[in-house]
Formats: structure tokens, C-alpha cells, sequence
């Protein structure tokens, strides 16, 4: 008997793929929480950058902004989802945006609106891969003027699991930190395109730069409170 089938048309079936080994995966998270997660304790990491543009510029581009350019710090990509764009109207009380992510998404509800200077939100779905180890549930930019320039602060309040707290508190602050900063320097590239000089400013804790390259500096400011 003779086959119709050529043997050298027949294609092979392709391989399974797998997320290379610095690209977070939630096999690990799962790992990771069943290793460590206990009673979950309320953290708030707040990131400020100066920038040397008018308040109203700066609430603008947060208002409109849609893709979070650039790429992303080597430890936010290894450990941590990070936002690629987002998606829905900021300039209202009541309304929906959704910021999608590398893997998966985060579901924000504006709580409120005060132009230019602040922006509020609670998170009311986060499906990330990472909701036992870690669930945001709110956050803010404030806006301040300095002089002919502005101060930005971007704070997240989030749920953490991971124990013990002195281990992983300083990692969490960190990343969170990448992320805050990813996100403004996407703010930055809008509100001053090119080469901008964005210089930090004195924080309550600790300061550090940035991982990616270009101007753009961030500090941070962390406090905790425990249930």
C-alpha cells in the first residue's frame, strides 16, 4: 500500500513553550506562597520624582497616557509582573481602568479627582499570578509644585503575605519601587520627550537610582503598618 502522505511536507508538532527562567512564572509564585505565605500585614511603598515641567503638564500626560514605554528593569522582569499599558478614562470619580500587564491585568476604580494635583484609586480585581503572595489595594499620585517645576508622588498600599517580614519587606520595597519608576519615566518620556533631566529629591528614608538607563532618579519612602 502507498501512502498519500509525503513524509518530507509533514511538519513537526511544535514544542511546548515555557517562560525562560528570569521571566517570573506562577508555577513559582505558587511555590513561593506555599513556602512562606501566613497572616497577611498592610505595607505602603511611596516613590516621589521631581520634574522640571508644570504641574498641569505632568497631570495631563498621567490623565492620558496610555503605553508604559521603555523596558523594564532586569529584577522587575525576573521577579515581578510589570504594566505594559492601560486602558480607560482617569479624569473621573466612578470610572474603570484597566492596566494590563505583561501577565495578566489589574482592575482600578477612580475614587478621586482633584485637578492637578491629586489622583486616587482603590484595585478591585488584580489577576496577576501573584494574589498570594502579594494584593494591591489602592493608590495615589499626588502632585506638587516646586517652584517652576513639580514633585510627583506615586504610593501603593498592598496586602503582603510572604513571612518573615524583615526578609522580605526590603525585596518587596524594592520592586515596587522598579515599578513606580517604570511607570514614571513613561510619565517623564511624555511630559518632556527626548533627554529629559529629572533630578531626585530628598526622601524620608532611603534613596536609591533607578536600574534603567537614562536621567530619570527615583526615591523612595517606605512605612508599614501590621495587622
Amino acid at each position: 500500500m502507498i501512502s498519500s502522505r509525503n513524509p518530507e511536507t509533514q511538519l513537526p508538532e511544535p514544542m511546548p513553550t515555557t517562560p525562560p527562567l528570569w521571566e517570573p512564572s506562577p508555577v513559582r509564585y505558587r511555590l513561593v506562597s506555599w513556602l512562606f505565605a501566613r497572616e497577611a500585614e498592610s505595607e505602603t511603598v511611596a516613590t516621589r520624582v521631581h520634574f522640571h515641567a508644570s504641574p498641569e503638564a505632568v497631570w495631563n500626560h498621567i490623565m492620558f497616557y496610555e503605553e508604559v514605554p521603555g523596558r523594564p528593569p532586569f529584577l522587575l522582569r525576573a521577579l515581578f509582573p510589570h504594566p505594559v499599558r492601560t486602558e480607560g478614562d482617569k479624569s473621573r470619580v466612578g470610572a474603570m481602568v484597566r492596566c494590563v500587564y505583561k501577565r495578566g491585568d489589574l482592575v482600578k476604580r477612580i475614587t478621586t479627582v482633584e485637578r492637578p494635583r491629586f489622583l486616587q484609586f482603590d484595585v478591585i480585581a488584580q489577576r496577576l499570578g501573584i494574589e498570594r503572595c502579594v494584593l494591591t489595594l489602592s493608590g495615589s499620585y499626588q502632585i506638587h509644585a516646586s517652584g517652576d517645576s513639580t514633585d510627583v508622588v506615586l504610593i501603593t498600599n498592598y496586602r503582603a503575605y510572604l513571612h518573615p517580614r524583615f526578609l522580605w519587606r526590603p525585596l518587596e520595597a524594592l520592586l515596587v519601587k522598579q515599578l513606580h519608576c517604570h511607570i514614571l519615566r513613561g510619565v517623564c518620556a511624555g511630559v518632556l520627550p527626548g533627554n529629559p533631566a529629572i533630578h531626585p529629591v530628598v526622601a524620608e528614608s532611603h534613596s536609591s537610582n533607578c536600574a534603567p538607563p537614562g536621567d530619570l532618579t527615583c526615591t523612595i519612602s517606605q512605612s508599614c503598618s501590621r495587622r
